[in-house]
């Protein structure tokens, strides 16, 4: 009889909280934003406001690729670099690559090339499995700035999946640097380089430097004299969300009524 008592008690003392909840005030930022737009994704991975660069075909997206072969699905490395004939900025990246095979050579002589973002700027590709070479130039590395955190290479004859986003540098008219380039990379699947600042180009015979260039120019696919191999290759521009600073940013309480937010 007591537990039961008690149990009726508790219920009348617990009753108001649930009935009348205290409601928060909510903070709203006084942006009216644009809707983000709707993209799907298909079977092959690809988003649907991709641009495709290379889907297996043909190299009809691509300068300089005369040399260059397409052999079952797959661009191959010949005499020459190769570069989009579009240009681009900021941007998200895929493209699989894969090392010759039998493998050949040796450091950086076995299964080399590169991806050069807006044609300036390297992130290595390179045969990096069982095979030793400086670390800022094995697969994945930033060349002569940084090594990839990890070593994800999978065997020469395996493709390996670079998934790259790309924060273009900004330059001021007068030439000087506004902001430096950043890069987040992704090799099968693995964080390599996470938002690393790029201390300029990625020369071999200098130190990196920062030069104006245009606010969009092509990917790059360095040859090296060795014959690897890419696919599924393609690119999306990365825009900011869109919206436009109506008022003051402000808080409404749980009745409609509004206040604006108090200055410390």
């Amino acid at each position: 009889m007591k537990s039961a008592f008690h149990f009726v008690c508790l219920c009348f003392a617990l009753a108001p909280l649930s009935q009348n909840p205290i409601a928060a005030d909510e903070y709203l930022n006084g942006i009216k934003w644009e809707p983000p737009a709707i993209i799907t994704v298909g079977d092959n991975g690809v988003p649907s406001d991709a641009i495709v660069l290379f889907d297996g075909t043909d190299l009809s997206s691509w300068e300089n690729a005369d040399n260059w072969e397409v052999e079952a699905g797959a661009m191959i490395s010949g005499k020459g670099d190769v570069r989009t004939k579009e240009s681009f900025g900021d941007c998200q990246l895929h493209i699989e690559w894969s090392a010759p095979t039998p493998p050949k050579g040796s450091g950086q002589g076995r299964g080399n090339s590169g991806i050069f973002l807006m044609n300036n700027y390297e992130i290595q590709v390179l045969d990096s499995y069982d095979n030793e070479t400086y670390f800022d130039g094995q697969a994945g590395a930033i060349y002569k700035q940084t090594p990839p955190q990890v070593n994800a290479t999978r065997p020469p004859g395996e493709w390996n999946v670079y998934d790259i986003i790309w924060t273009a540098p900004r330059f001021n008219e007068d030439g000087t640097l506004q902001s430096p380039a950043f890069i987040t990379a992704l090799h099968n699947g693995v964080l390599i380089l996470n938002h690393f600042q790029l201390k300029g180009d990625t020369p071999f015979t200098r130190p990196p430097q920062y030069n104006k260039h245009a606010d969009r120019m092509p990917i790059r696919l360095q040859d090296h004299g060795n014959p690897v191999s890419f696919r599924n290759i393609w690119i999306r521009e990365i825009k900011d969300a869109q919206g436009e600073q109506e008022r003051e940013p402000f808080l409404r309480n749980g009745k409609g009524e509004e206040r604006p937010i108090e200055s410390e």
